[in-house]
C-alpha cells in the first residue's frame, strides 16, 4: 500500500544539518504500521504495511533495502515491542519516542504525515530515545511485572475473606495484625473444614502472636451463617490458587537469575551474606536465594543499603538494568527516576521547580523505601528526619528516595560495596556544616565568630 508523497520542500527542513541521514520514521498502531524514508530512497517514500509477523519482514527487508540505519517508533501499549526487537535483530538501531515530544506542531493529523513529521526530527537529531535495557533484564523484568500483577489480583480475596468473617461478626481482624498470617491461616482453614469452637480455633494461635488464646476466642464468637461462609471458602480456594502462581513465577525468576550467571564470573557461587534487616519480613517477599543471585549478578549487595528489601532491589534492577554508562551522570539518573528538582528558568531567574511527572516503577520502590527509614538509627533515616521538619513529609520521601537512588547509582557503576552511617555521625557532619556556612556569612559581614563555654545539646535522632 502506498501513497503518494507530499513535495520534497513538506519534507525536508532546508539549511538544517542532518545527524542521521539514513534515518526513517514509523507510527505504529494495532493494525497498520506506517513507514516513511528519506526521499531519495525510493520512488515511494511512505508506505503502510499490516502487523502480520511476515508483513513485519516485509517492512525490515524495505529499510534495508533503502539503507536506513536507524528509526524513530511512535505507538501506544506494546504494539511497537515485535517491530523493536526484529529491528534489533536485523542491525537496525531503534528509537521508541515519547509521543508528547512529537505532537506539539498543529496540522498533522493522520499516520502518514505523523510518519513522515518522526522521520524528519530523528534524521535532524530532536528525538530522544526512550530507556529500555537489555534483553536478558526484559526478559527478567517481564517476569517481575507480571509477578507484582499476580500479588495485586490476590489481594481483593483477601478482602473479601475479612468482610465474610465480619459480617459473621467474627472480630478476627481486631486481634490479628493480618488474617493470612500463620495464626490467621490457621484459623481460616480450620473454619473451612468445619470447626465452630471458639477454643478449639484460638488453640491455631501461633507462639509468636501477640494476643492471648483468651481474647482470641472472644474475637471467634459469632454467627456461623452458611452463604458467608461459603464466601469465605470460595476466597480462601482463590487466594491459594494465587499463591501457588506467585510461587512457580518465582521458581522461574531464580532459573532466569541463574541463567544470567554468565554476565559475571561464569559457574561462580552465591555470595555469603550477612543476615537481613531485622523486622523485615513480608508474605510478599521473593524466593529466599533472591538476594543472593542479585548480589552475585551485581557483585554489589543493594539490601545492605538502609530502605531497601530484596524485593525492592529485584524491582528496581528490572527496571534500570545493570549498566549505568546508559546514563550520562548520576544527575541523568535521578532525573529519569523524576526524582531530581526541575528548574523553569528565564532570564536568569528561577521561576519554579517541582519534580517531572514520571510513572516508574523504580522510583516507586524508592520512594517507599524512603518512608521506610523515617524512624531508623541511620544516617539516611536522620536525612529523612531532617527533610521532614523543613519541608513536610512529600517532599521529605522525594529527597531521600534521591538520595538512595545517588547512593544505588555509585554501588552499581563503581562495584563499590555500602557502608553504613549511624545518625549521630550524620548530625554531627551537619552541625560541621552549619558551623561552617555561619563563618563564611559572618566573614563576608566582617564579624567574627566566638564559641561559648555552653555546647549546643545533641539532637535527638
Amino acid at each position: 500500500m502506498s501513497r503518494p508523497a507530499s513535495s520534497p520542500a513538506k519534507l525536508q527542513l532546508e539549511g538544517l544539518p542532518a545527524i542521521h541521514p539514513n534515518a526513517a520514521g514509523i507510527d505504529i498502531g494495532a493494525t497498520e504500521i506506517v513507514v516513511a524514508v528519506p526521499l531519495d530512497r525510493d520512488s515511494e517514500p511512505v508506505r503502510a504495511f499490516r502487523t502480520f509477523t511476515a508483513d513485519l519482514h516485509t517492512l525490515v527487508a524495505w529499510l534495508l533495502a533503502c539503507r536506513i540505519d536507524t528509526v524513530a517508533l511512535e505507538s501506544t501499549g506494546v504494539y511497537w515491542v515485535p517491530l523493536y526487537e526484529l529491528l534489533e535483530q536485523h542491525g537496525i538501531t531503534p528509537f521508541l519516542v515519547n509521543a508528547r515530544h512529537v505532537k506539539t506542531v498543529p496540522g498533522r493529523k493522520s499516520d502518514w504525515n505523523d510518519a513522515q513529521w518522526l522521520q524528519k526530527l530523528h534524521a535532524l537529531g530532536l528525538l530522544q530515545a526512550s530507556f529500555r535495557p537489555d534483553g536478558e533484564i526484559v526478559a527478567l523484568r517481564t517476569l517481575v511485572r507480571y509477578r507484582a500483577e499476580l500479588i495485586g489480583h490476590r489481594a481483593p480475596h483477601i478482602l473479601h475473606m475479612q468482610k465474610a468473617l465480619q459480617q459473621m461478626n467474627i472480630q478476627l481482624e481486631r486481634v490479628l495484625s493480618d488474617i493470612v498470617g500463620l495464626t490467621g491461616q490457621a484459623i481460616v482453614r480450620a473454619i473451612v473444614a468445619g470447626e465452630r469452637d471458639p477454643v478449639s480455633l484460638a488453640q491455631q494461635r501461633n507462639p509468636a502472636c501477640k494476643s492471648s488464646q483468651e481474647t482470641i476466642a472472644k474475637a471467634l464468637t459469632g454467627t456461623w451463617k452458611e452463604e458467608f461462609v461459603f464466601v469465605l471458602k470460595q476466597s480462601l480456594i482463590l487466594y491459594d490458587a494465587y499463591t501457588v502462581q506467585i510461587a512457580a513465577c518465582d521458581q522461574q525468576i531464580m532459573r532466569t537469575l541463574e541463567a544470567m550467571a554468565g554476565r559475571v564470573t561464569p559457574d561462580a557461587p552465591l555470595p555469603d551474606l550477612p543476615p537481613a534487616k531485622p523486622n523485615s519480613k513480608t508474605k510478599n517477599a521473593p524466593h529466599p536465594q533472591t538476594r543472593a543471585q542479585f548480589a552475585r549478578l551485581l557483585e554489589v549487595d543493594l539490601v545492605a543499603v538502609m530502605g531497601l528489601s530484596a524485593s525492592g532491589v529485584q524491582t528496581i534492577i528490572t527496571e534500570i538494568g545493570t549498566d549505568m554508562s546508559r546514563f550520562p551522570s548520576v544527575k541523568h539518573f535521578c532525573s529519569w527516576l523524576g526524582l531530581a528538582p526541575h528548574n523553569d528558568i528565564s532570564g536568569g531567574k528561577v521561576l519554579r521547580s517541582r519534580r517531572l511527572k514520571v510513572v516508574n516503577r523504580a522510583a516507586q520502590a524508592l520512594r517507599q523505601a524512603a518512608q521506610s527509614v523515617s524512624r531508623s538509627n541511620s544516617a539516611i533515616g536522620a536525612y529523612y528526619r531532617t527533610m521532614r521538619a523543613r519541608k513536610g513529609p512529600q517532599q521529605a520521601t522525594v529527597a531521600t528516595a534521591h538520595k538512595i537512588a545517588r547512593v544505588v547509582y555509585h554501588m552499581l557503576k563503581y562495584g563499590k560495596a555500602y557502608q553504613e552511617e549511624s545518625a549521630e555521625a550524620y548530625e554531627q557532619q551537619r552541625q560541621e556544616r552549619e558551623l561552617r556556612a555561619l563563618e563564611r556569612r559572618a566573614k563576608k559581614l566582617g564579624y567574627t565568630l566566638a564559641q561559648t563555654h555552653e555546647s549546643p545539646p545533641t539532637p535527638t535522632p
